[in-house]
């Protein structure tokens, strides 16, 4: 028999992630790793209409879609957050999400910093981590080192990294990136986790 004033822990409530930062700052490369080493989230599935490359998988790197599709998921409000990024539309579909969620998942998702704050104000206790670098001169450096952009869109991305790079006080945690410590990274996102799970009061995220 339980005795009444034994303490009895609440199961932890899953919590919904938002991975961002500054472009450059290596957000999708610290979300495939974490893909890589099997960790027990379930990964968000962006929506976008860019036109699909060889090497990527419908439903796996993102969910291809028409413009005529994706302002019918705009007028049916199926999306958490969505955004012009570079001439392509790309968004969150709500429903993956919820099913996720209501499956007792933590889920995560990689957006940007304009796309963090939107998510905060459709759901207040979701987890904002900030990934970046040491310092303003390494991320223009890495975004150089690319050598995938032509000069206006590199001078697009600079400006849009430096006004990104102001808004990390919108976020609860910031974590750098530290050039060839990638798993180290991985490793501070999930100790991050982990210690949410801990709280006394818990996060509860509807959406």
């Amino acid at each position: 028999m339980t005795s009444s004033n034994e303490f009895e822990r609440p199961r932890p409530e899953p919590l919904l992630i938002v991975i961002s930062g500054p472009s450059g700052a290596g957000k999708d490369t610290v979300v495939q790793r974490m893909k890589e080493r099997g960790l027990p989230f379930h990964f968000v599935v962006t929506a976008t209409t860019r036109p699909q490359r060889p090497n990527e998988v419908d439903g796996r790197d993102y969910f291809f879609v028409s413009k005529e599709k994706f302002a019918h998921m705009i007028d049916q409000n199926e999306l958490i957050e969505f955004a012009l990024v570079y001439g392509d539309y790309k968004g969150i579909p709500k429903a993956q999400v919820r099913e996720a969620l209501a499956s007792g998942k933590d889920v995560i998702m990689r957006v940007d910093v304009q796309g963090a704050e939107t998510v905060r104000k459709l759901a207040p206790d979701a987890l904002l981590i900030f990934i970046t670098t040491d310092n303003e001169d390494e991320l223009v450096n890495r975004l150089k080192q690319r050598k995938t952009e032509t000069s206006d869109s590199l001078a697009i991305r600079i400006a849009t990294a430096r006004k990104e790079l102001q808004r990390v006080e919108a976020f609860d945690y910031i974590i750098i990136n530290h050039d060839f410590f990638l798993d180290h990274t991985v490793d501070i996102v999930r100790a991050i986790i982990d210690s949410e799970h801990h709280r006394v009061k818990q996060r509860k995220v509807n959406l």
